[in-house]
């Protein structure tokens, strides 16, 4: 299997006002954006040319946007890069970005 081209853990996934799940992994790999539980379970996931990721205007930095299959997920990701050998979820600029270059839009 190659390599995923974006992936991020221990992010916040919702829905809504509903929290999905708290320390989810957001994964691009294959020509797919897939949002998973804690767990490794599915939650959605759609072909990259059919995702839509954005930065909401309305919220702090760190969090993006994902239109999958009509839905729209609130991501929380982190609000920088984490320094090389640190824990933590890259920023939500690098997942939009991820998305787009993944489709083949420029960046």
């Amino acid at each position: 299997m190659a390599e995923p081209e974006f992936r991020a853990t221990g992010v916040r996934i919702g829905k809504r006002l509903r929290s999905l799940t708290r320390a989810g992994t957001v994964r691009i790999s294959g020509g797919r954006v897939e949002l998973l539980t804690s767990y490794g379970s599915e939650i959605d996931s759609a072909p990259v040319q059919a995702v839509r990721a954005s930065r909401p205007w309305f919220a702090p930095e760190g969090r993006a946007l994902a239109d999958l299959n009509g839905k729209r997920y609130l991501l929380t990701l982190g609000e920088r890069d984490p320094a090389p050998g640190e824990p933590g979820p890259p920023a939500a600029r690098r997942f939009i970005e991820a998305v787009r270059r993944a489709a083949g839009h420029r960046v």
